[in-house]
């Protein structure tokens, strides 16, 4: 399915930001950091299997469920 990263990384940020803007860039940054631009997938990016399993990773060391 399409998209899966996509919607993972906006969960991430999400969950952790709580509708602030500033933690919400700061996740991002972070994101970007840890080798995964958030700017370059959408909704019709195809799924890579290690891209999803580096976000499981970066969801579990910010204390994010997925």
């Amino acid at each position: 399915m399409a998209g899966t990263i996509k919607c993972m990384i906006d969960a991430i940020i999400a969950k952790r930001s709580r509708g602030n803007a500033t933690i919400a860039m700061t996740t991002r940054t972070k994101i970007f950091l840890k080798g995964i631009n958030p700017d370059i997938y959408n909704m019709s990016s195809p799924d890579d299997p290690a891209v999803i399993e580096k976000l499981r990773g970066i969801a579990r060391d910010l204390g994010v469920s997925l």
